[in-house]
C-alpha cells in the first residue's frame, strides 16, 4: 500500500485475521497463536475488519515525534562540533553543550545528530579483554597509584610533557599533579609535597619498576650495602621511609588500570580544557591544574565504603624540605670543604665543635635548589669556599687562553704527565713516557733507591 509501512508482525496478524474471518480458527486459538489476551484478539479483529490491514498498523507510525529535536538545533550542534568544541568527545560535548550553550540534550541525541552527518567520534576504542575487578580500598588515603603520563598535552602540534599525578584507589580522586618536561624523581617529590601539604601522608603508594622507585638486581652492590647486607633505596624511597609510607610495585600495567584509566580520560578532557583555557607554557599549566582537578573530582569521585579517612597528619614540627630532597654523603676535605655539583662549599665551625675534618657530612639538595649540609641531624653554617691558587692560575694564566702547559725538568728535558699525585721529578722524560704508552713495564736498574733502602 502506497505510503504505508508493513512489517513481518502486521502481515501474520492480518493471515491469522483472514483464518478468522474464513473460520479456520476460532478468535479463542488466533489469540494463542498470536500471543495476546482473547479480549486483545477481539480488538484486532474489529480493527481488520473495519480498516484492513491499516488497522493492524500502529496510529504513530511515520509520525514526527512531538518532541523531536528541531533542524535549527541540529544545525547549531553540528556547527559547534566542528568549531570551537572540535575534538571533545560525545559524553565532554554534550556536557559543554549544557554548560555554556544551554543545549540539553542526552548523550545518545547528539551522538545520534552528530553520527547522522558522518562525524566519527575522537575515541577509537578496541575490544576489552577478560579481566577480574579487584575491590576498591575501604578508606580513602589507604592507597594512592602513582604514575606518569608522557602526553602532547596541548595539542598535536604542542610539546612533549609529562604529568605526574595520583589518584585514590578508594574514592577515585586526583589529589594533586604536576607537569614536568621528563618524568623524574624530582617531579614525584614535588607530588608527594602536594598530596602531604593537601590530605596528609598516605598510608601506602603503588607504582611501576620505575628506576625512580625501585633499583634494579642487576646494578652492583657498593661495599656499604654488601656490608649491611641489604641495598640502599632510591632517593623517593628513602622519602618515602622516612614518612612511614609504603611502596608496592607493580607487576604490569594492567596491575595499576585504575590510574591507566586516568591518563586515558585526562589525554581526551585535560587537552581540550588545556587549549579552551589558553595554555601555552609549563608554568601556566601548573597553575591551572589545581583548578581543574577540583572540579575533575567534584564530578568523577566515587563514596567510599567507610567515611573514615587513612590520610595521617603531618606531624608538628617535621621539616618536609629536609625529608622532601635529594641526600648525599660527602667526607669533608682537611681545610673543612667539601665539593659538591661542581662548587666548593667552606665549613664553619659550630659551638660544639670546631672542626669536621674527614668527617662524613650529609649534603641536602632541595627542590628549591638551596644546598644544606647537616652532620649527624645538626645543620651547618656554609659558604662558598676560596678559589685555589690553580684555579685562579687557570682564569688568567696561559690555560685560559687554550694554550696547553709544557712541564720540563732541569736540561730542557719535557715532562710527561704521570699518574695522579705523582710529582713532576717522578713522571719520567719523553722515552719512559713512551714507554709507558706502549705497555711495557719499567724494570728499575740495581742502583735505584728502592732497592738500596735496606
Amino acid at each position: 500500500m502506497k505510503g504505508l509501512t508493513v512489517s513481518q508482525k502486521d502481515e501474520r496478524r492480518a493471515s491469522v485475521m483472514n483464518m478468522v474471518l474464513g473460520g479456520q480458527l476460532r478468535v479463542k486459538e488466533a489469540a494463542a497463536c498470536l500471543e495476546l489476551t482473547e479480549r486483545q484478539a477481539w480488538r484486532v479483529l474489529a480493527a481488520y475488519r473495519q480498516a484492513g490491514i491499516r488497522g493492524l498498523v500502529h496510529g504513530n507510525r511515520g509520525r514526527k515525534p512531538a518532541r523531536a529535536v528541531g533542524e535549527d538545533v541540529k544545525g547549531q550542534v553540528l556547527k559547534l562540533a566542528e568549531g570551537s568544541y572540535e575534538g571533545a568527545n560525545d559524553t565532554h560535548f554534550t556536557e559543554l553543550l549544557d554548560r555554556h550553550e544551554s543545549i540539553r540534550l542526552s548523550r545518545s541525541t547528539v551522538r545520534r545528530i552528530l553520527r547522522g552527518a558522518g562525524k566519527k567520534s575522537p575515541q577509537h576504542r578496541r575490544a576489552p579483554k577478560h579481566r577480574s575487578r579487584r575491590e576498591r580500598c575501604p578508606r580513602e588515603g589507604m592507597l594512592l597509584q602513582v604514575d606518569g603520563c608522557r602526553h602532547r598535552w596541548l595539542g598535536d602540534g604542542g610539546p612533549v610533557w609529562v604529568l605526574i599525578g595520583g589518584i585514590d584507589d578508594a574514592k577515585g580522586t586526583v589529589p594533586w599533579g604536576v607537569f614536568r618536561e621528563q618524568e623524574d624523581a624530582h617531579g614525584y617529590l614535588l607530588l608527594l609535597e602536594g598530596v602531604l601539604r593537601r590530605e596528609g601522608i598516605p598510608a601506602a603508594l603503588y607504582a611501576d619498576r620505575h628506576s625512580i622507585f625501585h633499583r634494579s638486581a642487576d646494578e652492583r652492590e657498593t661495599i656499604e650495602e654488601q656490608l649491611a647486607g641489604k641495598r640502599e633505596p632510591t632517593q623517593f624511597g628513602r622519602a618515602l621511609e622516612e614518612l612511614g609510607i609504603q611502596l608496592i610495585l607493580a607487576h604490569s600495567p594492567q596491575a595499576k588500570g585504575r590510574i591507566e584509566r586516568l591518563w586515558k580520560t585526562l589525554q581526551d578532557r585535560l587537552v581540550f580544557e588545556l587549549h579552551r583555557a589558553g595554555v601555552t607554557t609549563l608554568e601556566e599549566a601548573n597553575r591551572f591544574l589545581p583548578g581543574y582537578l577540583k572540579e575533575f573530582n567534584a564530578q568523577f569521585a566515587v563514596p567510599a565504603a567507610e567515611e573514615e579517612t587513612a590520610y595521617r597528619p603531618v606531624p608538628t614540627g617535621l621539616d618536609l624540605q629536609g625529608v622532601l630532597c635529594f641526600k648525599y654523603t660527602r667526607t669533608v676535605s682537611g681545610d673543612n670543604t667539601i665539593s659538591f655539583a661542581g662548587r666548593t662549599l667552606q665549613l664553619h665551625p659550630t659551638p660544639t665543635r670546631a672542626s669536621f675534618a674527614h668527617a662524613k657530612v650529609e649534603v641536602r639538595e632541595r627542590l628549591d635548589g638551596r644546598i644544606v649540609v647537616a652532620y649527624q641531624g645538626q645543620v651547618l653554617l656554609t659558604t662558598d669556599a676560596p678559589p685555589t691558587p690553580v684555579v685562579l692560575r687557570a682564569r688568567t694564566g696561559p690555560r685560559a687562553a687554550g694554550s696547553k702547559p709544557e712541564h720540563r725538568l732541569a736540561g730542557g728535558v719535557r715532562a710527561v704527565p704521570g699518574p695522579k699525585g705523582m710529582g713532576a721529578g717522578e713522571r719520567g722524560s719523553d722515552a719512559e713516557g713512551a714507554r709507558r704508552q706502549a705497555g711495557k713495564a719499567h724494570k728499575p736498574g740495581p742502583n735505584h733507591p728502592w732497592r738500596t733502602w735496606l
